[in-house]
This record gives C-alpha cells, structure tokens and sequence, in this order.
C-alpha cells in the first residue's frame, strides 16, 4: 500500500480499523480507531507518506468478516483495512 501511495500522490485512503463483538461499544470504537490510526503513522513514519492521504476510521464489530462465536473468527474480525476514497 505505501508503494502504490507514494507512485499516486492524489490517491486518497480511508484506514478503516475493525474489531471483534468482545467488550462493550465504546472500547471497540476506539480500539477500533486507535488501530486505523497506528497503521496512519506507521505509512507517514515509516514510508512518508502525506497525512493528506490518509484518514483514519474506526468502525468496531460493525462490518464482521466471520462469526464472532469462535476465537478463528473473531481472529479475522480484528483488523484494518484500507479503502480509496
């Protein structure tokens, strides 16, 4: 992803962090955030990437990618993604 944003600096991204249904809503949400925001800095930090580029989201257990009924699942649930905006 660093590559591609340094080859096309009008790019812009969203960092979208996620988290598993474990622990109540508002530390998912900014559990959430705080892992958009890490991946942030480690782009402008350690790839120089612009800060224009990126936006960091965090949207906690709302977007699943597998059951939360077993840790396998609730293991791909906790990530980030990054989108073009």
């Amino acid at each position: 992803m660093a590559n591609l944003l340094r080859r096309q600096p009008a790019l812009q991204a969203f960092v979208v962090g996620h988290t598993d249904s474990q622990g109540g809503l508002d530390a998912n949400l900014a559990l959430s955030r705080a892992r958009a925001q890490a991946v942030v800095d480690a782009l402008a930090k350690g790839h120089q990437i612009d800060l224009k580029q990126l936006t960091a989201a965090g949207v906690a257990s709302y977007a699943p990618m597998a059951s939360n009924a077993a840790e396998a699942g609730r293991a791909m649930n906790r990530r980030v993604e990054l989108a073009v905006r």
